[in-house]
């Protein structure tokens, strides 16, 4: 049974269900053990101003204006890394149809990659750094940037795909491949020809290769693959629904069910069931295979997080008001909703 950590210290990360800690953030004894384990360590990631991006026209003017100075963007950009990584709330938000501004909402500020060890997070309002750690020549972060990529709110590596990456952001979703020498990424055949930028650092370049566009030009806030890579799901908290998107294709589908104001979804691991929050405490529990849903409601503030378990057949939720997560287990097989509710109390 594995012990907790004394109170103070800093969880570094987990060796067969044992936490490896250390006193403080110096202390490199946790670094060797899981060296010695796993054979690699992982460098921190440094943050230059020769990496910030030049602002476009707009933000000129937004700067020029007094909105935002250039370096007040530059450290906000790196807060909202840092965050991101830390597992910090990032910004708050206001729902268009609530004049409240909204309690502080956790956005995916950052995501590993499935089968590889690489790392891609938000590290500006606009663009996004990718570290390969596989990748002997890439010394410095790979720095994913486009004049459509801009306020960018959350990001997720695509299943089964390689070195893909999707980016949430106004507007729609960027599409992210790696390119290699002699085995370039291919821009989705009808996509505008404007895609195609390349990246900027040392080591694997990736080239933009779709943009999804959202309706009404809306900003995109969520979004989840599903387990095999071919659909992904998006959705805005200035969207009454979400959308699943044929990626291949280039085609979304709107799945309409007075959903606005969705913050969080998550496929499950077998693509048999799909979950979605909402700000107002609200949760749908969807089956995939005629898209019918059962809604839930807590008493408990709005979805802080969720995850479900390796068979698809379990989700845990947590709550932003309550110390309690909710556990939803399905009762019987798909495309079955009928679950049972438990609930376990997590002690401070």
């Amino acid at each position: 049974m594995p012990s907790f950590p004394l109170t103070g210290s800093v969880t570094i990360c987990e060796i067969n269900r044992d936490l490896i800690v250390a006193e403080n953030l110096s202390d490199d004894r946790s670094q060797d053990t899981y060296g010695k384990l796993l054979g690699m360590v992982f460098s921190p990631i440094p943050f230059h101003s020769d990496q910030t991006v030049s602002p476009s026209p707009e933000q000129d003017t937004e700067q020029e204006h007094g909105s935002m100075p250039a370096d007040n963007a530059e450290r906000k950009g790196l807060v909202a890394a840092l965050q991101g990584i830390l597992g910090h709330p990032l910004k708050r938000f206001f729902h268009p149809s609530d004049v409240n501004m909204l309690l502080e909402v956790d956005l995916h500020g950052v995501s590993w990659h499935h089968h590889k060890h690489i790392i891609a997070f938000i590290s500006g309002s606009n663009q996004v750094m990718v570290r390969d750690y596989e990748d002997s020549e890439g010394k410095d972060p790979c720095i994913l940037t486009n004049e459509l990529q801009r306020d960018v709110k959350v990001l997720e590596w695509r299943p089964n795909a390689g070195r893909m990456l999707s980016v949430a952001c106004k507007g729609g979703l960027c599409i992210w491949a790696a390119s290699f020498p002699g085995n370039a990424a291919s821009v989705r055949s009808g996509a505008a020809s404007f895609l195609g930028t390349v990246s900027r650092g040392s080591g694997v370049q990736y080239i933009l290769v779709d943009f999804l566009r959202s309706p009404n030009n809306e900003q995109i806030s969520a979004l989840s693959w599903s387990p095999d890579g071919r659909y992904l799901a998006s959705a805005s908290y200035e969207s009454s629904s979400f959308t699943i998107w044929d990626v291949a294709q280039g085609v979304g589908t709107p799945i309409r069910r007075g959903l606005g104001g969705i913050s969080m979804m998550k496929w499950s691991p077998t693509g048999d069931y799909f979950f979605a929050a909402k700000f107002d405490g609200t949760f749908y529990l969807w089956e995939t295979n005629t898209w019918t849903s059962e809604p839930w409601s807590s008493t408990s503030g709005f979805v802080k997080g969720a995850t479900w378990d390796p068979d698809g057949r379990m989700i845990l939720i947590a709550f932003s008001e309550s110390l309690t997560l909710g556990s939803i287990h399905f009762a019987s097989k798909p495309p079955s909703l009928g679950t049972q509710a438990l609930w376990s109390i997590i002690l401070m």
